[in-house]
């Protein structure tokens, strides 16, 4: 039996797409093998991955001065890949610390350059967007998580700074449209909306992309991917495939655009029975809530335990919050169907009506 899958990530996919990664796992396209044993340098496969860059460009609205890569080692590899790659003028770069990546990336930032933290929400645990951000004028980059998985936070509008804007979209990237020409360098690790873990996207503007500093590896240089189609080593080639399948199914439905629709009525909906409700909470700050990521409590740790428990023996897995912050945690990524969220909620109106 299928439940429903709140995992932050790896999280859930949309049927259709498991279903035809079923029907092609042995015999792809009739080639006589699955994309699994293939080589990356046939025609198969190079149809693959050609199209999947195709479908982001598309999907993404991505301008001609910007490629897309593909990279291992999930969206935390870019922690270093990022300062190695642009610290290469005033080697000074600027942070704004919003949650537990935002800090992880500016601790591995910090080894390579001159590097601030231009605002923090720490001080209440993460659970606000900082406004007046201290940017520094003569920076490289200024870096930003774009959404707050572990927190439920998110960046409705983008800081105001003429520096090249870096962003961490790994649990965002295709829920809502983003202008991708306001950016220097996005970044997503796939296991939230868009394929199995294995694979990284990288969109960077052409001339951000060049030999980084002394001490960059091969491959971590983004211009190592860039210059080979992404085909310098073997690349994750079955969660690229996977990825080619989403983006499909995404521009079947309406694209990113009807994507957001989506999201945005699936949020609603339950930040709605929340702030409705005396016995559950959420307590992000209302005009920086994520689309994706919902936070909430009951109104003490053992009620938390009992309806985790509780919800996944009715086929609601994977609410339990984060350790830094406990109780519940809702990830309600593209796949995540309205039904999905309509039977959380209704669950919880029983708990609450039960545990009161």
């Amino acid at each position: 039996m299928r439940v429903y899958n709140f995992s932050a990530g790896p999280s859930m996919l949309p049927m259709e797409v498991l279903q035809e990664a079923q029907r092609d796992f042995i015999d792809y396209n009739g080639s006589g093998m699955s994309v699994c044993e293939m080589s990356h340098r046939s025609k198969y496969y190079d149809e693959i991955n050609n199209e999947c860059i195709a479908l982001f460009k598309e999907l993404m609205n991505i301008p001609d001065n910007y490629s897309v890569i593909f990279v291992q080692g999930g969206g935390s590899t870019q922690f270093e890949a990022v300062p190695l790659n642009l610290l290469t003028g005033s080697g000074k770069a600027d942070y704004v610390v919003t949650g537990n990546f935002a800090k992880k990336a500016y601790k591995e930032a910090i080894k390579y350059g001159d590097v601030a933290v231009a605002g923090s929400s720490e001080d209440k645990k993460f659970t606000y967007i900082p406004k007046d951000l201290k940017i520094r004028e003569d920076i490289d980059y200024l870096y930003i998580c774009q959404n707050n998985t572990i927190f439920g936070t998110r960046f409705a509008e983008l800081p105001k700074t003429s520096a090249n804007i870096v962003s961490d979209i790994s649990s965002n990237i295709l829920s809502e449209k983003i202008d991708v020409s306001k950016y220097g360098v996005l970044f997503a690790g796939a296991q939230k909306n868009l394929a199995p873990a294995g694979v990284t996207i990288v969109i960077a503007r052409n001339d951000l992309i060049g030999e980084g500093m002394s001490i960059c590896p091969t491959m971590l240089k983004w211009k190592t991917q860039a210059e080979n189609n992404s085909l310098y080593n073997t690349p994750p080639c079955f969660p690229i495939y996977m990825a080619m399948l989403t983006l499909r199914y995404l521009k079947k439905l309406g694209g990113v655009t009807e994507m957001q629709k989506i999201n945005e009525y699936k949020s609603g909906l339950l930040y709605d029975f929340i702030d409705n409700s005396d016995f559950f909470s959420n307590g992000v700050a209302k005009e920086d809530r994520s689309l994706m990521n919902v936070p909430f409590v009951t109104p003490n740790a053992d009620l938390d335990a009992k309806f985790i428990k509780e919800a996944s023996a009715d086929g609601l897995v994977s609410l339990k919050g984060h350790r830094l912050v406990g109780g519940m945690r809702a990830s309600i990524y593209n796949a995540m169907p309205v039904d999905g969220v309509k039977k959380l909620i209704e669950f919880m109106k029983k708990f609450e009506i039960a545990n009161k």
